[in-house]
C-alpha cells in the first residue's frame, strides 16, 4: 500500500477507515461478495474488523478460483444469473467493496447481493476513477443512483459517504437495511451528496468535485476577485 499511486491509496484507506467504524455493530453470519481476496491492502483481512461475527464467509465468481482465497466454506456465486434459492436471505451482512463495477449485469448484481441479506448490505464502489481492464470495467455510480438501487430492491440507506481528497480517486461507502428502524439509534441517518471540504474553483462541492483539478479556473476566479476590489 505504502507505493500505490495516491489517488489510489487514499480512497482505499479511506473505505477501510469508514468500515471500521460501522463492522463491529454487526453480529451474526457474515459473507464478503468479493472477486478478488479479502485482504484490505494495508495488511489486513475484512474478516477482522467484523469483530462480533458469528461466521465469516467469502464467495469468488468461478469454480476454476477454488482455493485462492485459501479458506474452507468457499461459495461460488456468479452474480450474473439468478441468485440459487440456498443463498436466499443466508447472511446477516453482506460486504461488497469494489466489485460490482466490473460486473456488466450490475442490476442483477445488485439485486443478488440485496436478496442474501436479512437486513444489511455494506457497499464500497469507485464513483471516480481511471479505467482499469484487467478484468472488466464498466460502470461507475453516483450516490443517486445506488439510493435508487436500494429503494428499488426494498432496502432504506441509513448511511452514505464519500472521500474528497483533492487529485485522488472517489469511493462511496454505503449502509442500507431492510429493518431501518432497528439501526437509528446506531447509525443515525445521513447520506451525503455534498462534501464538508470547500471547492478551491468555487462549484458547489458534490462528490468528485475536488477530485478534478481545475487550477486556471481557480486562478482566473481570484483575479478577477482582486480586479474587483
Amino acid at each position: 500500500m505504502l507505493f500505490m499511486d495516491r489517488k489510489f491509496r487514499l480512497p482505499r484507506i479511506w473505505s477501510n477507515n469508514e468500515l471500521k467504524k460501522f463492522a463491529p455493530l454487526f453480529e451474526g453470519d457474515i459473507v464478503n461478495v468479493s472477486g478478488w481476496q479479502d485482504k484490505d491492502k494495508e495488511g489486513d483481512e475484512y474478516k477482522n474488523y467484523f469483530k462480533n461475527k458469528k461466521s465469516y464467509t467469502i464467495t469468488n465468481y468461478k469454480t476454476e478460483a477454488m482455493g485462492f482465497q485459501g479458506t474452507e466454506g468457499e461459495i461460488f456465486l456468479d452474480l450474473e444469473k439468478e441468485l440459487p434459492d440456498e443463498l436466499a436471505g443466508k447472511f446477516d451482512v453482506v460486504f461488497n467493496h469494489t466489485v460490482l463495477e466490473h460486473i456488466f449485469e450490475i442490476e442483477q448484481a445488485f439485486k443478488n447481493l440485496c436478496l442474501m441479506s436479512k437486513d444489511i448490505v455494506i457497499l464500497v464502489m469507485p464513483f471516480l476513477q481511471q479505467m482499469h481492464t484487467d478484468y472488466g470495467d464498466y460502470w461507475r455510480m453516483t450516490p443517486l443512483a445506488i439510493e435508487k438501487l436500494f429503494i428499488k430492491n426494498g432496502y432504506k440507506l441509513l448511511y452514505l459517504s464519500f472521500n474528497d481528497q483533492a487529485g485522488a480517486s472517489v469511493y462511496t461507502f454505503s449502509i442500507a437495511s431492510k429493518q431501518p428502524e432497528k439501526w437509528l439509534e446506531k447509525i443515525p441517518l445521513n447520506v451525503q451528496q455534498v462534501s464538508n471540504v470547500k471547492t478551491y474553483d468555487g462549484y458547489t462541492n458534490y462528490a468528485g468535485s475536488n477530485a478534478m483539478g481545475n487550477v486556471l479556473y481557480s486562478i482566473k476566479l481570484q483575479i478577477i476577485k482582486f480586479l474587483k476590489k
